[in-house]
């Protein structure tokens, strides 16, 4: 048995440092890999000569982070010669059967106790915490006493409903999750009242909206506060009637033209964009949506000759159509099949959308149109906003030479879509809707609040590469309704402050 031990230490004592397929830094989207232009010998032998000290200065360029790095895959003279030193071993059969057995009899061992265990590391019986059959494994290992505390730190926080990824539209009220609170319901036959209500007081609707609209009333109310329908309640089957003819009647006439020379390049545009759309919900892919997408998107394009189309604006339309659908269908939305739904209900959901989308594009068409003044002006404001409520972010983008265009002009050109998971663009929209001009004003306070809430982020990055792909990779995956709620009530206390006040912001 000792020879066995120590023929073991021998081998795992001469095994070498790096091998094909052991752990090596990996490089995603936030660290990009190896300049292919740059060999890697030059890379290799530059790194023998220039040794970093302990606490080297961060690449503040490309082409330096790329010198910087080794590739996972890219191994050294040293390592080839560690490679045929290895291969040249003979491996004692003893210790390779003595090995595998306890393998088998590990994983035999797990199995046994699959059962007893399930899935979850924490059981919460009678309000207190209860240490499952895998922490007891876990905590009957010396070699795990990390793992054992991260555990009960997790153990000690508050348990929360699990919020769903990017790809779930539900919010957290909808199915899938805990049933409604006193107050949900509460708030829900408050909405009742008012939208039951012979003329809708438009100023109430406003006011109980601001927090959030529930799920069920949202279609009536967004219709409502779009100015897609009337106060009267006897006049808005009527209307509804009338402007969704009136939209097919467009269709009639103008999306014959789409293949016409003068508006080819328009339709084609539009037909690159909409596959993008949302590319990880499965009921943006269907071919039933994405004709519906185009119609909607050209007929506002020959519509509005002034801008035309722009990128930007079919992420726009997506909120729209999300909740008009949800009126009709009761399971999760982002995997529903529209062919299930009948040719009626589809063409009212395609109306609707089209001119709530129109109402909300006539606030904002100046960021459209030709040089895009709208943009231009806002992240202009955007910058002098936070010059004045943030002093150290704002210099230390200008150290750094990063300028506000380069990140914000996506935040104002698609409204924060691309950087919030779109359940948390629909609860978003639930309070722009309810604010005087929200999408056209609002929107920039919480422009500015969204980048303060990095602050610490921003302020951990120091160099242009690093905050620029901070930027447009801020980590909201998990958002849900929490977070959106206090960034709002961030956003409505600089408007408070700044709004009525613009000299405190100005240079």
């Amino acid at each position: 048995m000792a020879g066995v031990s120590e023929n073991k230490r021998q081998f795992w004592n001469k095994r070498p440092a790096r091998l094909p397929g052991s752990i090596q830094p990996v490089y995603g989207a936030q660290h990009p890999p190896l300049d292919p232009r740059v060999p890697r010998n030059s890379l290799k032998d530059s790194s023998r000569i220039h040794t970093l000290p302990a606490r080297s200065k961060k690449p503040s360029s490309f082409h330096e982070f790329a010198r910087s790095t080794n590739d996972a895959w890219d191994i050294g003279d040293d390592d080839d010669e560690n490679i045929s030193t290895f291969s040249s071993q003979t491996l004692n059969s003893k210790v390779a059967m003595a090995t595998a057995a306890q393998v088998l009899q590990n994983h035999s061992r797990q199995r046994e106790h699959a059962d007893k265990s399930q899935s979850s590391d924490e059981a919460w019986l009678n309000g207190r915490v209860t240490k499952s059959s895998s922490e007891i494994q876990l905590s009957g290992s010396s070699g795990n006493a990390i793992v054992r505390a991260t555990l009960q730190k997790q153990q000690s926080l508050p348990h929360r409903p699990v919020i769903p990824l990017v790809a779930r539209i539900s919010d957290q009220n909808a199915s899938g999750t805990p049933p409604m609170t006193v107050r949900e319901k509460t708030r829900l036959e408050k909405f009742k009242q008012i939208l039951s209500c012979p003329n809708t007081d438009f100023e109430e609707l406003r006011k109980c909206s601001w927090p959030g609209i529930p799920r069920e009333v949202r279609p009536i109310t967004w219709r409502l506060l779009s100015g897609y329908l009337p106060a009267n309640m006897e006049r808005r089957e009527i209307t509804l009637q009338r402007k969704r003819e009136e939209y097919f009647a467009f269709i009639e006439q103008y999306y014959d033209s789409r293949n016409d020379e003068h508006h080819q390049d328009t339709y084609r545009q539009i037909h690159i964009d909409i596959p993008r759309t949302n590319p990880l919900i499965p009921l943006f892919q269907q071919p039933l949506v994405q004709e519906v997408f185009e119609r909607i998107l050209f007929i506002w394009a020959i519509r509005h000759p002034a801008s035309g189309y722009v990128q930007g604006i079919n992420d726009l339309l997506t909120p729209f159509f999300v909740v008009f659908l949800s009126e009709y269908v009761d399971e999760d939305v982002e995997n529903f099949d529209v062919k299930q739904l009948s040719d009626d209900v589809l063409r009212n959901i395609e109306a609707d959308s089209y001119w709530c989308m129109n109402r909300l594009l006539d606030g904002i068409q100046d960021n459209y149109t030709f040089a895009q003044p709208g943009i231009q002006k806002k992240v202009k404001a955007l910058e002098e906003l936070v010059s004045r409520i943030d002093e150290e972010v704002h210099q230390h983008f200008a150290r750094y030479e990063v300028e506000y265009l380069q990140f914000a002009f996506r935040w104002m050109n698609n409204l924060l879509m691309r950087e919030l998971p779109l359940r948390c663009t629909i609860r978003l929209w639930d309070t722009y809707q309810s604010e005087p001009e929200g999408f056209a004003n609002f929107h920039l306070y919480v422009c500015a609040a969204f980048l303060i809430k990095w602050r610490k982020e921003i302020l951990d990055e120091h160099d242009f590469q690093g905050l620029l792909m901070l930027l447009q990779n801020l980590p909201t995956i998990h958002w849900g309704n929490e977070e959106i709620g206090l960034l709002l009530a961030e956003a409505y206390k600089l408007k408070y402050m700044f709004a009525d006040a613009p000299n405190h912001y100005r240079r």
